[in-house]
């Protein structure tokens, strides 16, 4: 059934109760004065580089942050880190503030979803107050017991049956034992049990050294009959104390004719092996502790280890076609060596040097890489040699290549030591269930019980456990696994999951700020996003949400349009009001698209595909892919859509992508299984455009990473005052020594530590902020300095540069993106995901074009408004024109409208997802009733403005 078109909430006027903002002046605010609804949510759109940003985040939340901060004593101050006071005459109103944003997500290897979530922290608690654990060598359970519980269990045999108390004291060890025979006389002892044959110690038969042996000394025979209690407490204390805490019995029922066995513990100990266990503790189960970590990995689950695939890529080369990939044209007299191995282990498989590997037998090539019984160590391990005995770092910089993150053998990946890998509840391991999806594990905990004594402990956890993976399914997250590395999630997913963690505190009266939470969400999950922000509303806080998806505009209880454009044209508020009223706003920008007075177009055409010019990859397997095999159309727009986890990165971003470059002579992490990919030839080159930060340092920016600053100190250099002066390009550098400002070293800016008060960020004394020193800022070139160019706004570099047409081309591509706003000195560090990845985009551009080079784009409207969007496809419908081809991954709809053909993926997230549902044009996507996809784009074709969830969500 098509979705319908709801209306949006009734016009009313803003409460009483509101943040005032008065003179915020923050980057390019304009002395914004602004009344925000409290306690309602509130949305905040406009252009990119309108100040969207800079209002909720550069000023609201760090004002908030800074007046908690200073309700706190200057010692405590201190210690923590503190922001900048924001520009602005007077805050106020505003409740505490949480900054829930789309920073990148923990570096740290070892963070995962369950980790940032907090949900490990409870499962380690769980697991080491109501885990049964187990010996990780025979599985017997381990238990402590108090000597008078194994009284009790004594006793409980039934009468009549004959006991004997033991004290284990050697158990599987090889040698004689004449020192433990030696110490049992010394006890008062008479009798022993050696290897299951009680003998006189009198008459003690002499040991095979060579052989393990199990000797227990005999403490007591007893049967069991009323009024022995105290002769077998005193016996039991006896064979505990010899024992160390272990006590054996054997025993001979009545009528019976064999005797059985039993160990009993008052320690965390295998009664069967012997292994001591502490006692369980949540460190116990920490992967981030030493007390929990697999001792092999050092708690990361992988190793990094040569990888087979790189080592051996082609095994259609034989040895002397340089099959093994390390070693091609290495003349070291190590390798030389090893080279001589491997021929011998050929010549001895029935090959020679001549022959091409791929005629190995399976086992024979995996004796080739592992090695094989009879002597040869095998590649890897001859690899490792070579790179733990290179001295040169040029060499272990060339080897380093063909390494590789790979699962650790000890631990499985499971990251833990085998101890806390064999405590159980509910019958799995503490990294069974890390390794669940989130919809698993809330099945797994709702069927979860304990027997009514550990109830009052399991109750407190479970509740906690259960909340925090119900938030996390409502927001479109349950395909994801507990154990999925934080720094693989996406913006969007990060930032939802870092909400997760702020409703688990409970907190009211507090005001949430988000940046794009709807990223990475398909409409109809959407929805459920919706509802997540509706309820944490209720409950009393207040919701600021930096946001450009239309379905979470229309379902606002206010509206606040910023702009009315970028940058210095910006930073101004455009209009406000419920949705309705900014819709029917004539100056809002925003307003047209809301209302529908303004569209991106439908293209007039779809390019047909040509199936005899496609690229294809098959059999893929990749997490929760079910063999999916893909054929996609080249010199077409191909976006690739499905709800959220239903397998599209996992096709393209994990598999496709990382098989093209290697299949194109480049090196990086392994592709994830497949069987064939083809069409390779039809394409020459292969770019990913993601939005990982483009520089990490204050010093890089926009310019620099496009190339455009080169050039532009190129134009310095050959000015007439340069040239005289004897500079050269590097002068004008703020990178290196000789030009720049050394007091600053280039930055612009120097940081005042204040102690117990918010650091200061001033300009630097020296240089005025301008990053050059006096005589390079002499220079001038159309009477403006190095430093004037780095402050100059794209827009207006283009027109000052209009001469230079490298330059000219290079800026003009960051114009096309929608970046004209941005100054060409901006700091990469504080640009967006989406800025970032517009920017690689521009640089792509600004290259000479083949016609032949596949584009791979993952989510590029990130940050985008929809004027800027419409810019975008633009382009991207530009470098299709010219015989490229790009693949987007996408849940815009007005991106989706404009692909020429179509991949969807589903029907479901997770396990329930990872099958082809439908391709085809657009058109025909919208025609299928039971697709997701169809049924949000088939009224977007129509002309209609996107549906609200709203109705569904309504504000009570």
């Amino acid at each position: 059934m098509d979705q319908p078109v709801l209306e949006a909430p009734p016009v009313s006027p803003p409460p009483t109760e509101a943040i005032l903002v008065r003179g915020c002046r923050v980057h390019n605010l304009q002395n914004l004065d602004l009344d925000i609804p409290r306690d309602r949510l509130v949305v905040i759109t406009g252009p990119s580089g309108s100040g969207k940003s800079s209002l909720a985040f550069d000023t609201l939340f760090a004002e908030g942050q800074r007046q908690y901060i200073e309700s706190l004593s200057s010692y405590a101050r201190q210690f923590l880190h503190q922001m900048e006071r924001p520009d602005v005459d007077l805050i106020e109103g505003l409740q505490p503030t949480i900054s829930i944003d789309q920073r990148a997500g923990s570096q740290n290897p070892r963070s995962t979803l369950a980790t940032v979530t907090e949900l490990y922290d409870h499962l380690r608690l769980l697991f080491a107050r109501l885990g049964e654990p187990f010996c990780y060598q025979c599985g017997a359970p381990i238990s402590q017991q108090m000597p008078e519980q194994i009284q009790a269990e004594i006793m409980a045999l039934a009468p009549g049956t004959k006991v004997m108390l033991l004290a284990p004291l050697v158990r599987g060890r090889k040698g004689q034992h004449e020192e433990v025979f030696a110490n049992i006389r010394k006890a008062g002892f008479v009798r022993a049990r050696v290897d299951g044959e009680v003998v006189e110690l009198e008459a003690v038969p002499k040991l095979v050294r060579q052989k393990n042996h199990t000797i227990e000394a005999v403490v007591d025979r007893i049967v069991i009959r009323e009024n022995i209690d105290s002769r077998l407490a005193e016996s039991i204390g006896v064979a505990l104390r010899h024992g160390e805490g272990l006590l054996g019995i054997t025993y001979l029922p009545p009528g019976a004719e064999t005797w059985l066995d039993r160990m009993f513990s008052t320690e965390y100990a295998c009664p069967l092996c012997k292994l001591s266990y502490e006692e369980l503790q949540p460190r116990t189960f920490s992967f981030n502790s030493p007390y929990g970590a697999c001792s092999a990995c050092d708690g990361l689950g992988t190793v990094r280890a040569f990888d087979p695939d790189l080592v051996l890529p082609r095994l259609e080369l034989s040895l002397s076609g340089g099959a093994i990939a390390p070693w091609r044209s290495d003349r070291n007299p190590l390798v030389r060596r090893h080279r001589a191995q491997v021929l011998e282990f050929l010549q001895a498989a029935g090959l020679t040097a001549g022959q091409p590997l791929a005629e190995l037998k399976p086992k024979a090539l995996k004796g080739l890489l592992e090695g094989e019984r009879n002597g040869f160590p095998g590649l890897l391990v001859l690899l490792d040699e070579e790179y733990t005995a290179a001295a040169d770092d040029d060499v272990r910089e060339r080897l380093e290549a063909f390494r590789a993150s790979i699962p650790c053998a000890a631990c499985g990946g499971a990251r833990l030591r085998p101890e806390a890998r064999s405590v159980l509840v509910g019958g799995r391991a503490i990294h069974q269930v890390a390794a669940l999806t989130v919809s698993e594990a809330k099945q797994f905990f709702a069927q979860l019980e304990f027997v009514a004594a550990q109830r009052p402990i399991a109750e407190p956890i479970l509740r906690e456990i259960r909340a925090r993976l119900d938030f996390l399914d409502q927001v479109g997250l349950g395909y994801l696994n507990l154990d999925r590395s934080a720094d693989s999630l996406s913006g969007g997913e990060l930032q939802r999951t870092r909400l997760a963690t702020g409703i688990g505190s409970g907190l009211v009266g507090v005001c949430y700020i988000l940046d794009e939470p709807s990223i990475g969400l398909h409409p109809r999950d959407g929805q459920r996003l919706i509802a997540a922000l509706r309820n944490l509303e209720q409950i009393g806080n207040t919701l600021l949400v930096v946001e450009h998806d239309e379905a979470i505009m229309q379902c606002a209880d206010w509206l606040i349009d910023m702009g009315p454009g970028a940058g210095r044209h910006g930073g101004q508020v455009v209009s406000q009001g419920t949705p309705t009223e900014v819709a029917r706003d004539p100056t809002s920008i925003t307003g047209k698209y809301l209302s529908g007075q303004l569209q991106i177009p439908i293209p007039g055409e779809r390019r047909p595909p040509d199936w005899k010019r496609s690229l294809a990859i098959e059999g893929v397997t990749t997490n929760n892919l079910k063999h999916v095999s893909v054929e996609f159309p080249l010199s077409l727009l191909v976006c690739v859509t499905g709800v959220s986890g239903s397998g599209k990165s996992s096709l393209l971003n994990e598999t496709l992508a990382r098989a093209l470059v290697r299949q194109l002579g480049g090196t990086g992490p392994r592709p994830g299984p497949f069987e064939r990919l083809r069409g390779v030839q039809h394409i020459d080159k292969f770019i990913e455009i993601d939005q990982s930060p483009i520089g990490r340092t204050p010093r890089s920016n926009p310019a620099t990473y496009a190339g455009v600053f080169d050039e532009v100190r190129k134009v310095f250099a050959h000015t007439r005052e340069a040239r005289l002066r004897g500079y050269k390009a590097g002068r004008f550098s703020f990178n290196v020594k000789g030009g720049r400002c050394e007091h600053c070293q280039g930055q612009g800016m120097r940081k005042i530590e204040m102690n117990f008060l918010p650091d200061l960020y001033v300009p630097c004394a020296e240089c005025g902020g301008a990053r050059f020193n006096r005589q390079t800022l002499e220079v001038h070139y159309r009477d403006r300095s190095i430093a004037d160019v780095l402050d100059m706004p794209v827009d207006e570099a283009v027109q000052f540069f209009e001469n230079f047409p490298v330059i000219r081309r290079l800026l003009e591509g960051m114009q096309q993106v929608g970046l004209g706003y941005m100054t060409l000195g901006q700091s990469c560090t504080t640009l967006s995901g989406g800025e970032a990845q517009r920017i690689k985009l521009a640089t792509e551009l600004a290259r000479v074009q083949t016609g032949k080079t596949l584009y791979l784009l993952d989510e590029p409207t990130t940050g985008l408004h929809f004027d800027d969007t419409r810019k975008l496809l633009v382009v991207l419908q530009q470098l299709v024109d010219l015989g490229n081809t790009v693949i987007v991954i996408e849940h815009n709809l007005d991106v989706i409208k404009s692909a020429d053909w179509i991949i969807d993926l589903g029907p479901e997230g997770g396990q329930a997802g990872g099958q082809i549902t439908a391709s085809g044009t657009p058109e025909q996507i919208a025609a299928l009733e039971d697709n997701a996809t169809g049924r949000f784009l088939r009224p977007t074709l129509a002309g209609q403005p996107a549906a609200a969830a709203c109705a569904a969500n309504p504000r009570t």
